[in-house]
């Protein structure tokens, strides 16, 4: 019963594209009819069976002739040959001399109903690992992945749900709204999902529809956090400020523990000109955040409320802080030069300017700001 053991990376295993492999010769070569059991080798301990097949194929071939032939190594998931040579140098170090002989195997995947051993939950699996990709921030795999397991059920409001969500983060709105509409359409009043198509929606350039979204989401659940601070985001775009302050103040009547709502509340108290409440929620922030682990750009707003009210010193100890975690951000760096420029420090702006454009030659704001600087002096 010969094993076949692949890499997480063979993505087109689950879609049905990758129908050839490539092996070190074994003791007892495959022959054509021979049945294979293929597995994920995610890790050691944990192997887990993708299908059987049926080899239809077996070509041996030797190493010197496998590393010349880019269109064999694109089958095997590689970009060219020298990339398949580097790997498998690899992954067999004892096994690339020009002699060694490999065999290319080729296999045709088989229904379920014709398994020799234990038959899996293919979807369950294939759910899985888009769910890892999805986790790790592989958006573009794990896509491929729910596409997959939703040909296998086109009806799961999970799957529909996690490649809607998939797509809004690849930038593909539209396509993830027809998914959020046909989970919506199998469970109505599915809240969460009534809340990704608002953001959908509003990703889309499109407020108005998703505030349409948002109130579906409130009549389900009026007290859920995530769509209340999204409701007072959709509100803010469509700048109905007074509005978006009621999301965020009911956040935080709910749970005053929040600092993204605190620091959503003190966004919009600085861009209404009202600085002072901001930085009583910037503090109110920082205070939660730093419980648990600092927020550079928490800091850095801080220090920007402070700026407003020409509290200059201690902004410039705020842009510390943020630096202190994020040493290269170029927008912390200029406001903090910006402020000693407030405070006639103009040696040491001129300094914040120069690593900004160390960092970042093609920042034009910064040079400008420099040679005001360098006039002062």
């Amino acid at each position: 019963m010969p094993i076949l053991l692949f890499g997480s990376r063979h993505l087109d295993l689950i879609t049905g594209e990758k129908t050839t492999t490539i092996r070190k010769i074994w003791k007892k070569p495959l022959s054509q009819g021979d049945r294979l059991h293929c597995y994920w080798n995610l890790v050691s301990k944990e192997r887990k069976k993708l299908f059987e097949a049926e080899v239809t194929d077996v070509e041996v071939t030797k190493f010197a002739d496998l590393v010349k032939n880019d269109e064999l190594a694109c089958e095997e998931g590689f970009n060219d040959a020298s990339e398949l040579e580097s790997e498998f140098k690899k992954m067999y170090p004892e096994h690339t001399s020009d002699e060694s002989l490999f065999q290319v195997i080729r296999f045709h995947k088989l229904p379920m109903n014709e398994w020799e051993g234990a038959q899996i939950n293919e979807k369950a699996m294939i759910t899985k690992r888009a769910d890892i990709l999805f986790d790790v921030g592989k958006f573009d795999k794990s896509v491929i992945c729910y596409s997959a397991a939703l040909k296998i059920d086109p009806d799961d409001v999970y799957i529909l749900n996690k490649k809607g969500d998939n797509l809004s983060r690849l930038g593909n709105f539209q396509e993830a709204l027809k998914c959020y509409d046909q989970a919506l359409r199998m469970e109505p009043d599915n809240g969460y999902i009534w809340n990704n198509k608002a953001i959908a929606l509003l990703n889309s350039n499109r407020p108005e529809d998703a505030l349409k979204a948002s109130d579906n989401a409130m009549e389900i659940d009026e007290n859920n956090l995530i769509v209340l601070y999204w409701r007072g985001f959709i509100f803010e775009m469509l700048g109905r400020f007074d509005d978006a302050l009621k999301c965020y103040d009911k956040i935080l009547d709910l749970n005053p523990n929040d600092p993204e709502a605190w620091n959503a509340k003190g966004n919009l108290l600085s861009q209404i000109d009202r600085a002072e409440d901001a930085l009583e929620c910037y503090d109110h922030s920082l205070e939660l955040c730093l419980e648990d682990e600092p927020d550079a750009s928490t800091w850095n707003r801080k220090g920007n409320a402070l700026m407003e009210l020409n509290r200059f010193k201690e902004a410039v100890e705020c842009y510390d802080k943020a630096l202190s975690m994020e040493p290269d951000n170029e927008i912390f760096l200029s406001n903090k030069g910006v402020a000693f420029m407030e405070l006639n420090r103009f040696e040491e702006a001129v300094l914040c300017f120069k690593k900004v454009l160390i960092i970042n030659p093609n920042n034009g704001d910064a040079q400008i700001l420099m040679d005001e600087c360098l006039e002062n002096l």
